[in-house]
């Protein structure tokens, strides 16, 4: 996921100024990368940072789909692909990964090991955990699987300690699994939206039921625009 945004593109998604955007990078470690002189933000990073700090993005605003490629999947339909799991092994953030990649639906043929190793070197790079005990493990350069999109909830039986920034152990993980870039930085962006959410909070923090949790993401991405369509466009 190397493709870098501008300034300008910045001060959309995150719906401020630019002397904000400019503000943030000193003052509350907004990444950003220079570019020939120009500040570049990697779309990732960007969500990253704005979910640890309490940041509403404007998700309507990451590109929709090309002409010929299928319609994205909602956050709802993912999560019902991946699972909501409760995790009874791991007293470490690294024992927690290993069962949260051995919980995960995946081909025979993926990879578990390497899916780890990936995920375990994204949190030794900076830790995933985006405060209130949640945390959602990825790469910032997504592992591509040739699987359906998926999102795994996974309960964890004990807190651990995952180096979130409020300093709370994290017991509630999301793992994002997709077969397109796109695909990944559109879930990691949706759900960066759901957890703005007091009743998605609320419902995780209870560990509501499968059904129960659907129902709200369904409710919250009903507020979501429209997406747009390679012939409306």
């Amino acid at each position: 996921m190397g493709v870098k945004i501008t300034v300008r593109d910045a001060v959309q998604l995150l719906g401020v100024p630019e002397k904000t955007v400019y503000r943030w990078i000193d003052e509350r470690g907004l990444p950003v990368h220079r570019a020939h002189g120009q500040y570049r933000f990697n779309r990732a990073e960007l969500l990253e940072w704005a979910t640890a700090e309490g940041v509403r993005v404007a998700a309507e605003l990451f590109p929709g789909p090309g002409d010929h490629e299928p319609p994205l999947p909602t956050l709802s339909s993912a999560l019902q692909a991946g699972g909501v799991h409760f995790l009874k092994g791991g007293s470490d953030r690294d024992t927690v990964l290993r069962e949260v990649v051995r919980a995960l639906d995946l081909p025979e043929e993926i990879d578990r090991e390497f899916l780890y190793e990936v995920l375990l070197a994204r949190e030794d790079l900076g830790s995933t955990a985006v405060g209130d005990g949640i945390a959602i493990p990825h790469v910032r350069n997504p592992v591509l699987l040739h699987v359906r999109p998926a999102v795994a909830l996974c309960f964890l039986e004990m807190p651990i300690q995952f180096g979130a920034l409020d300093g709370k152990p994290v017991e509630i993980l999301f793992v994002i699994v997709a077969p397109t870039s796109r695909t990944h930085l559109r879930l990691l962006s949706r759900l960066s939206a759901a957890l703005h959410d007091p009743g998605f909070r609320e419902v995780l923090k209870r560990r509501g039921s499968p059904h129960e949790i659907a129902a709200v993401l369904r409710r919250i991405e009903a507020g979501f625009p429209a997406e747009a369509t390679p012939a409306s466009r």
